[in-house]
């Protein structure tokens, strides 16, 4: 199968994005890569495999090597002398974390130019995107999440909260401006940080020793699971951290947890992914709290798409690719229009 990875875009997690493309690459056996690289201007650049190092992209060297791309009907193309080539491929794979990615740029564009894709169609972004509609989802679908108190830019920082807490931009991923805040005295500047980024942030109590599960997976012709890691970390998982964490290629040890909230987890997993994420491969993180299983996040596209969690990541890739939602065809056949000429005498 020949799979063109679509990486880079316009958000702050562009070079985790350029991380995460090399790291497939040197995962993914089975399947013949293409690599389609999105610069900060948005504009499409075909990457020969050899140019996949983060040096080719920070310094620019791609402007001068890599031929530009125009996205139309079917593909992308290479403009030429004697016409377009179009770059062939059975499928893209969404691997741009953050905006234009994540948020349902990219899946708008595949959609209306009839491109077959791996990743999180526009409903799943948008509500996976957003921490505030994610949490909102969790309760439509009987899932519980962390109290949590929403504030803008705009709003007062008279706040009344019992401390510790953390603080989460909304629409941002990677811990990219995410502080703990242990007092009152340290809440303005964490909230100075949280709105460089966004202009709603998120404030959930920080519980201390918190049990957090992660769990990947996707359905194709039957669920595939990856196992359960329980990631090992301090108080959180901050950017740099999560930087080299979506360069892992390695698997990771299962989880040391019994077969009942191994189920839960899962069952939990199924809810979230439902019909809304097919397509996609996703992660979910979990917190667990006296046996209960709190969603904390959705990852429609993971760090390298979570390889390290699959035993044959290069078959999940496979299942995936070959149940693909697809849209339902209208015909459109001006039967109102027509209808309303011949009434008129006009037809």
């Amino acid at each position: 199968m020949d799979i063109a990875v679509v990486f880079g875009g316009s958000s702050f997690e562009h070079e985790i994005s350029i991380v995460s493309a090399i790291t497939i690459k040197g995962v993914v056996k089975k399947h013949n890569l293409q690599f389609i690289f999105i610069d900060a201007n948005r504009d499409f650049y075909l990457i020969e495999k050899d140019d996949m190092k983060s040096k080719f992209f920070s310094s620019k060297e791609y402007l001068k090597k890599s031929k530009k791309l125009n996205l139309q009907k079917g593909g992308f193309f290479v403009s030429g002398l004697f016409g377009n080539k179009k770059v062939e491929f059975d499928v893209a794979l969404n691997l741009i974390h953050g905006r234009d990615g994540e948020d349902g740029k990219l899946a708008s564009l595949f959609e209306f130019f009839d491109i077959k894709f791996i990743g999180p169609r526009v409903e799943a972004s948008v509500l996976s995107f957003n921490k505030l509609y994610t949490k909102f989802y969790a309760q439509s679908i009987g899932i519980k999440s962390i109290d949590y108190r929403l504030v803008d830019v705009e709003d007062s920082r008279n706040l009344d909260l019992k401390y510790p807490v953390i603080i989460k931009p909304v629409r941002l991923g990677s811990s990219i401006g995410v502080s703990i805040v242990k007092s009152k005295e340290n809440l303005d500047y964490a909230l100075d940080v949280a709105f460089e980024f966004d202009e709603q942030v998120i404030i959930e109590p920080f519980i201390e020793g918190i049990k957090e599960y992660n769990l990947a997976g996707c359905f194709g012709d039957e669920w595939h699971l990856s196992i359960v890691e329980e990631p090992q970390k301090e108080e959180f998982l901050d950017f740099d951290k999560k930087y080299m964490d979506f360069s892992r290629d390695e698997r990771v040890l299962q989880a040391e947890i019994d077969s009942d909230l191994k189920d839960k987890l899962e069952r939990s997993f199924k809810k979230v992914y439902s019909s809304l994420f097919k397509g996609a491969i996703i992660r979910c993180d979990f917190f667990v709290v006296d046996g209960e299983v709190y969603l904390n996040e959705i990852n429609p596209i993971p760090g390298s798409l979570a390889n390290y969690l699959f035993n044959d990541f290069d078959r999940v890739l496979e299942e995936v690719a070959t149940n693909l939602p697809t849209e339902k065809n209208i015909n459109i056949e001006y039967l109102y229009i027509n209808s309303i000429q011949k009434a008129k005498g006009k037809a």
